[in-house]
């Protein structure tokens, strides 16, 4: 699949089947984050593949339906650098695509898990300096989700904004 097309069929996955997710697979998606430009190349983010599932089943807190995937994906990084956040959602947009790609459903949590930043970092062994940005859960879909987007006529500007009717 191209990325154009990977980007066309990405959707956020809350259902997943219950087959493992293969390392070398799960290397691939990571190394697809690892590869995003960076703020002055700083490349401040760590992964974190959790694949455990009493570990798995912690993360239940930031949604119960977390606990389908066979694999999540922690997003760290080093706030020190003031593009974290941008960094961190580049490298996340590309794990999203790069799963979908391989066959893979997934979802950015980060609304559900931010709350809880402090227990996760814990039960990850994660540097109190760091951030954890994200959780992104990985697995073959158990679901289809469709959702109506916008056209691109109604999105698209060229030179000035101009109010759509």
């Amino acid at each position: 699949m191209d990325a154009l097309e990977a980007i066309r069929k990405r959707r956020s996955i809350r259902r997943y089947l219950p087959e493992p997710v293969p390392r070398q697979d799960l290397e691939t998606i990571v190394d697809a984050g690892r590869l995003d430009a960076t703020g002055s190349n700083r490349q401040t983010w760590d992964f974190i593949v959790v694949t455990e599932r009493a570990t798995i089943e912690r993360f239940r807190s930031a949604g119960p339906w977390i606990v389908e995937a066979p694999a999540v994906i922690a997003v760290v990084l080093d706030p020190a650098s003031r593009w974290w956040v941008e960094d961190g959602s580049a490298a996340i947009q590309n794990m999203l695509i790069a799963a979908t790609a391989l066959g893979y459903g997934s979802c950015w949590v980060e609304g559900d898990a931010l709350p809880r930043e402090e227990e996760f970092k814990q039960l990850l062994g994660v540097p109190q300096q760091k951030r954890l940005l994200a959780l992104v859960p990985i697995g073959r879909p158990a679901e289809s989700p469709t959702r109506e987007k916008k056209t691109l006529k109604q999105v698209l500007h060229w030179e000035r904004y101009e109010a759509k009717t």
